[in-house]
Parts: C-alpha cells; sequence; structure tokens
C-alpha cells in the first residue's frame, strides 16, 4: 500500500469525545468572544465535505476550539493541519489531539485577525493564479462577532493575492450566520442583496452549502448557521483596487431602499455633487432610478470604473469621506461658524474638507 493511500485511510486512535474533553478541561463558551460548540461529529463531518477532498492537503483551521471539526479534518486525510487558536484554555486538549496525530498537526496560539498566514506553509505548494487551486484549504467554525471583519479582510487579501491567496486561489469553507450566509450568496434583485453579496461574489464563486440548525450548537444560538464555501475566480470581476470598489459599494448601499443615484452622490463633495454625480451616472450608463440591490455586478463594474475616471482627473475625490463633511458640520454649528466661512472660494485661507471641486 503507497503512503499516500495510508495517508488518506488514516483514522484518529480511540480519544476522549469532545464532550469528555470539555467536561475534563472545565471549558466553557465564552458569551464575549461568540464561542459556540459544534460537538455533532456528523455535522463537522459534511461541514468538512463541503471543501472537497482534503487527501494529502493543507489545512488551516480557524478558532478550532474543543476540535470537533479538527478530528473531522484529520479524518478526511489532510496531511498537515494548521490551528490557530486565541483562547489559551483549548490549548491543551489540541495538544492531546496532536499527540494523538504525531506530525499532522500544528498549533498557533494567537489571533486570526493578526496572523500571517502567508509563513504558514510551504511554498512549494503554491500555484499560480491562472493554475486550478493548491491543495490548502481554509476552515473555520467562526465566532460571530469576528465573521465579517475577517472576510472582508480575506476579501482585500484576494484582491490584493496577499496573506493565505500568496499560494494561489486558496479555497475557503466557513460558517456565518444564517442571516450573513445569505446575503453572501444572494442574487441581484432579492431582499437579502446587500453590499457583502457584492464585494463577495465580484472576486469568487460563493456557494451557500446548507444550514445547520443552531440547536446543533453549545451553548444554542438565537440563529441557524449557514456553512458558505468561497473560490476566488481567475479574473475578478471587476478591474479596479479593492478600496475603491468597496467605497463605491459601501457608499451605493447605505442607502439601500432609495434610487442608487443617492448614494453615488455622497462620493463627492458638496460644491459639485450634482454634478459629478450626473457625469458618473451617464459615464457608466446605469439608470439612476435602479435600486442598489437591482444592480448586477457589471453595472457596479461600470459605476466603479466611472467613478476611478474622475479620481484620475481630481485624485483629491479618493480621500472624500461624506461622514467627514457631515462631523465637519456638526462641529461648526457647536461653534455657532456658518458653515459659508469653509466654503467660500473665494478667501484666501487653505481649503477645508468641504472645498473640494
Amino acid at each position: 500500500m503507497s503512503a499516500s493511500r495510508k495517508l488518506a485511510s488514516f483514522r484518529l486512535p480511540p480519544l476522549p469525545t469532545v464532550g469528555e474533553l470539555i467536561k475534563l478541561y472545565n471549558l466553557r463558551a465564552e458569551k464575549q468572544l461568540s464561542q459556540n460548540f459544534l460537538l455533532d461529529l456528523r455535522l463537522t463531518d459534511k461541514l468538512v465535505r463541503q471543501a472537497g477532498s482534503l487527501r494529502d492537503a493543507h489545512v488551516c483551521e480557524v478558532g478550532p476550539g474543543p476540535a470537533g471539526l479538527t478530528r473531522s479534518i484529520l479524518n478526511a486525510g489532510a496531511a498537515d493541519v494548521l490551528v490557530v487558536e486565541k483562547d489559551s484554555r483549548f490549548i491543551p486538549g489540541l495538544k492531546l489531539l496532536s499527540e494523538a496525530a504525531p506530525g499532522k498537526l500544528r498549533i498557533v496560539h494567537g489571533d486570526i485577525l493578526t496572523y500571517r498566514m502567508d509563513r504558514g506553509f510551504p511554498r512549494n505548494i503554491s500555484k499560480s493564479w491562472e493554475e486550478d487551486p493548491p491543495n490548502l484549504h481554509i476552515i473555520g467554525n467562526l465566532p460571530f462577532s469576528v465573521a465579517t471583519p475577517l472576510i472582508i479582510k480575506w476579501l482585500e487579501n484576494i484582491a490584493d493575492r496577499t496573506g493565505p491567496f500568496v499560494y494561489g486561489r486558496t479555497r475557503l469553507t466557513l460558517t456565518f450566520q444564517k442571516e450573513v450566509a445569505e446575503r453572501l450568496t444572494a442574487s441581484t434583485g432579492s431582499r437579502q442583496r446587500s453590499r457583502l453579496s457584492v464585494m463577495a461574489q465580484y472576486l469568487c464563486t460563493v456557494r451557500n452549502c446548507f444550514t445547520i440548525p443552531g440547536r446543533a450548537f453549545v451553548p444554542k444560538p438565537e440563529v441557524d448557521v449557514g456553512v458558505v464555501r468561497f473560490t476566488p475566480l481567475v479574473q475578478p470581476q471587476i478591474q479596479q483596487p479593492f478600496k475603491l470598489v468597496e467605497k463605491v459599494v459601501r457608499n451605493i448601499f447605505q442607502f439601500r431602499r432609495k434610487y442608487c443615484h443617492k448614494g453615488v452622490e455622497k462620493l463627492f463633495p458638496e460644491a459639485c455633487r450634482m454634478e459629478l454625480t450626473q457625469e458618473m451616472m451617464q459615464k457608466a450608463d446605469v439608470d439612476p432610478t435602479l435600486r442598489p440591490t437591482e444592480l448586477t455586478i457589471p453595472q457596479v463594474r461600470a459605476l466603479a470604473d466611472a467613478y476611478a475616471h474622475l479620481c484620475a482627473h481630481d485624485p483629491s475625490l479618493l480621500n472624500y469621506e461624506y461622514r467627514d463633511e457631515l462631523r465637519l458640520k456638526h462641529l461648526t454649528r457647536q461653534k455657532k461658524a456658518p458653515v459659508d466661512t469653509f466654503m467660500d472660494m473665494s478667501t484666501s485661507t487653505p481649503p477645508s474638507p468641504l472645498q473640494h471641486c
């Protein structure tokens, strides 16, 4: 029997159950860390299957906790599992599992938001972006509090091909609150369509795999949980810098019930707002009376391209933020100074944040 066949048939030796380990180490989910344990190994096995074949794979698991999901990853034939755990209470149980799977499990006691995953795996597993994805997976039952910031961080890494994506188009299989999972995968025109939908789908193929009922977790959360798989696209659907795309999408969706031009307006300072909004909508050839949820990704791409064109002519637009303008107006009123003082273009005073254009 070949070594690879032996690896694929690897099974963990008899161990205390996850529930027994929780009792042994007196582990309790911390509410402030949004921890919810998934103890049913049938469900953790099903979650791992959504990632595809893990035979001989390298895997990074985010927040393994009591390591139920880790067991399923090891039993699926992964050759190298790197777990990143912030909570020190879980480290002894992970070490016990590491001893039962010698050479297969590496433990990092740290925060996934700051961990340098680009240093976590050998570079020889890398594939060029145009090739099939590398045999590297990110899998995790994410705490609710960290799930959205983390996927935004990883989407930016995908756009820049940094972090875990220096190895190629690394695939992710992650859990989110059901509502967030539905937003990530929502189609154009659906009620759940959001900023997250556009940001994820212009960079990845996103699939809502299945829903885990809240009662399967300990303690039981108030919501069900969705399992979502991300595969980075060879070519992003929008060819603009991530931060520019995020700014355009964020502004459009801040008024999700209004016409999309209302959000586009807030990309520009008050002094030239109407003029530049009209120019951007015309250049993008997008109907200004569409709702944000009705915009297709090609239409968002046209808007991002039109905004980039305007910024090329006036780079100060990139640094403009509508909320900063509101804040300055509020401070001006508090000081009982007329706003016109800050907007008088004929004065020789240095320009304020309200004096773009």
